[in-house]
């Protein structure tokens, strides 16, 4: 499960540098290894290895991240192409940021 990448920059996932306080929450409940340590401070590693599931958000103490929960933008997009119907995850935004 390590390597596996959904599509580039479609995750929700945001991290707030100013409310870290570098606990290691985050490392410990990601199951794709998405975060890391570094200068005392967790750092988004592995953006793309994000399947939006929310542990990190649910257990930061501190509220410092942020991401959309749900089956993910990535598995909404895979499953219409699997099923052969309009890729879409349901997002209802539009332009760049909208999958």
């Amino acid at each position: 499960m390590r390597d596996l990448v959904y599509l580039p920059d479609v995750v929700t996932l945001s991290l707030s540098e100013d409310k870290c306080t570098g606990c290691g929450m985050c490392v410990k409940v990601c199951p794709h290894e998405v975060f890391e340590l570094s200068h005392r401070k967790a750092v988004i590693a592995r953006r793309d290895f994000c399947m939006e599931c929310g542990a990190c958000a649910l257990n930061c103490p501190y509220q410092a991240i942020s991401v959309n929960t749900g089956v993910g933008c990535a598995a909404g997009i895979i499953n219409g192409i699997l099923k052969g119907t309009e890729p879409t995850c349901d997002c209802s935004g539009s332009g760049s940021k909208c999958c």
